[in-house]
């Protein structure tokens, strides 16, 4: 096979929606045992929570669905537009963020509102729940699961598989 698809989940702080994203595809994709394919990672556009574990809500959720989130939180890097396949970002002040930071339209290209790939007709952007309550944090979850779903549906994986 050829190089792993490399896919990135951005969002602000890199602690609460693009660290459940991350969790959500990479379940799914451990679930149906494609982890050799993918090289899955999150981080966020602004260096506030550097080095931090997920919030801890967003950890109780997605731990309530098997998901253990042990990513700390990065920064995005200049480098890492050219590394990643994939640009998943979770909300539009993020997407015009990211996308700032290159005028090579091929590395635009990969970038994608990961609320895109929802399997209804909902905005494409998922939500920063940090300043609600718990109920936010389990939508929130609900929807990166849903939105990774989706987005593995789009890259068409498992048929390549068949």
């Amino acid at each position: 096979m050829k190089e792993k698809i490399k896919v990135l989940f951005i969002c602000l702080g890199n602690i609460c929606r693009s660290p459940a994203a991350e969790g959500a595809f990479q379940n799914l994709v451990n679930q149906r045992k494609l982890e050799h394919i993918f090289e899955i990672d999150s981080c966020g556009t602004s260096g506030y929570h550097d080095g931090d574990l997920a919030d801890p809500r967003t950890r109780k959720i997605a731990e309530k669905r098997g998901i253990r989130l042990t990513h700390r939180s990065r920064k995005l890097k200049k480098t890492d537009l050219a590394h990643f396949d994939y640009l998943l970002v979770m909300d539009e002040n993020n997407f015009l963020d990211v996308i700032s930071l290159t005028n090579e339209k091929k590395i635009q290209e990969k970038i994608f509102l990961f609320g895109k790939f929802r399997s209804d007709a909902g905005a494409p952007i998922v939500p920063d729940p940090y300043y609600k309550n718990e109920t936010a944090f389990e939508n929130v979850q609900d929807l990166v699961e849903d939105c990774s779903l989706g987005f593995l549906n789009f890259l068409g994986v498992d048929e390549c598989l068949k």
